[in-house]
């Protein structure tokens, strides 16, 4: 009897461990430039200056992740995710929240995939997956005006649904306040379609701040690739309700030059429209161009204006992880805005290495 017993333990053991198959995985990104960005004075007295930094992700904002499966059987698989933003330069973190992302989740071979926790939203995932800037990487971390239309392209307390048949692809996300003051509840989809040479696809986000008043965050595109050349092209919309306070709705593309005067900082909508090409000379060599033309309508006729945003990148992979980079960008700011130091127009020069491992 006691034979028995110690040989279908042994057996139970055994189909456990061909039943759940475990893996983590660590990744991460090193990335850091040199940098030069005119009119980046902070006052009008001093809107001339240029200013030399390290920066901390040129192409890439420097990170370091895990990544957690569990193979169940059956087509069924738990995973999870954490990971760090971290500035190169000086080995702090990016922000007050340590892990960007934090969320678990379960996969189905039939049934799609379902996260829970802080996450890219759906407006990051249509414009990484079926537009991006760059054919190499999906957007310049230094001058990203794209990811400014995103409405700070993560949410917290976020579920998110992910369905894919054949080159269709459907994601949902909905995402609680929880009582906060600064609000958070979203919900949304995205759709998107891959065949061949082309992909194209679109998502719609709303956002509520912490007094119920909403953002809307429209966007569609898509991309053709042939060989060594890459097209891309896509349109966005942020249309904000009367009152909404969230730091969503702060200064036209603030995230890559910085706040606009203060008439600016409360706006009835904005739109985008990009254009953008990549072209691979060979194995090594890769160069790439994008413009964007934002327009702003504001809540009062001071807080109109528009933006031009243009950038162009050589890329030299020495290695299928590590590449090294050539960039300039220019920014130029119209009708009633300005930049925070009163100056219009703007520049920077860029270059940097980056690893992936």
């Amino acid at each position: 009897m006691k034979k028995a017993s110690l040989a279908l333990s042994l057996l139970a053991l055994s189909t456990t461990g061909a039943w759940a198959q475990s893996s983590v995985t660590l990744y991460g990104i090193v990335d850091a430039a040199v940098r030069m960005t005119t009119n980046a004075g902070a006052t009008a007295a001093t809107n001339g200056k240029s200013i030399k930094t390290l920066q901390p992700g040129g192409m890439s904002q420097s990170r370091l992740g895990i990544n957690v499966t569990e193979d169940m059987g059956g087509g069924l698989k738990a995973i999870a995710n954490l990971e760090h933003r971290l500035m190169s330069d000086t080995g702090t973190a990016t922000a007050a929240d340590f892990w960007r992302q934090s969320w678990v989740g379960l996969q189905s071979n039939d049934f799609g995939r379902i996260t829970l926790g802080r996450q890219y939203n759906i407006l990051f995932d249509i414009y990484t997956s079926t537009y991006p800037s760059f054919r190499y990487s999906p957007y310049i971390e230094a001058y990203k005006p794209e990811i400014g239309m995103s409405l700070t392209a993560r949410q917290d307390n976020m579920v998110k649904y992910l369905v894919e048949s054949g080159g269709l692809r459907g994601e949902i996300q909905v995402s609680a306040g929880e009582g906060s003051a600064a609000g958070g509840k979203s919900m949304g989809g995205l759709l998107r379609y891959a065949q061949g040479e082309f992909a194209v696809g679109g998502a719609i986000l709303q956002l509520k701040d912490g007094g119920g008043k909403k953002v809307t965050a429209t966007t569609f595109g898509g991309n053709y690739t042939s060989g060594p050349l890459y097209l891309t092209a896509s349109w966005a919309r942020n249309k904000f309700q009367t009152g909404f306070s969230a730091p969503t709705n702060g200064a036209l593309a603030a995230s890559i030059v910085g706040a606009l005067n203060a008439a600016s900082a409360l706006a009835e909508h904005r739109d985008m429209w990009s254009v953008g090409a990549t072209y691979q000379l060979d194995a090594q060599w890769n160069l790439g161009a994008h413009y964007w033309h934002a327009k702003q309508n504001g809540t009062i006729a001071a807080g109109d204006g528009k933006g031009d945003f243009f950038a162009v990148v050589a890329d030299y992979a020495f290695s299928k992880r590590t590449d090294a980079y050539l960039e300039f960008d220019h920014t130029k700011i119209g009708g009633n805005l300005t930049l925070a130091n009163g100056a219009r127009k703007r520049s920077g020069f860029m270059m940097g290495v980056r690893h992936r491992f």
